[in-house]
């Protein structure tokens, strides 16, 4: 019997997605496209909500509470796909300062990837 693990235990469970998460927002408050949007945002609950959904994401356990993604991005106004574009490279740039290979960056932005149109609300 083989029991293949997931994204989220490749990558190294709950410590690691924490501190991929961290990383993730030191370099979305560091990018001015990105940065206003986490204006009035407390920080210290958005990086616990992100690292929730981010380990239900990438199959670990299913603790996120948070809104739906559509709903969760609606009141930002208008984000297009730059936007988009530059979390994926935020969170490429995270995982890979923790030591995640290419192979599983890539299947992290397949993932993240998939929730674009909910995102972008279209």
């Amino acid at each position: 019997m083989t029991t293949e693990l997931s994204l989220y235990e490749r990558l190294g469970g709950a410590l690691a997605i924490r501190a991929v998460t961290e990383s993730f927002y030191r370099r979305v408050l560091s990018d001015d496209l990105l940065a206003p949007y986490f204006d009035d945002v407390d920080m210290d609950r958005q990086i616990a909500k992100q690292a929730a959904f981010l380990t239900m994401a990438l199959g670990g356990p299913h603790e996120y509470t948070g809104r739906d993604i559509r709903a969760a991005h609606a009141r930002l106004g208008p984000l297009g796909d730059e936007h988009f574009d530059a979390v994926i490279a935020h969170l490429a740039a995270a995982l890979r300062e923790f030591g995640a290979g290419e192979a599983e960056i890539a299947e992290a932005g397949a993932i993240a990837g998939s929730l674009r149109d909910d995102v972008l609300n279209r």
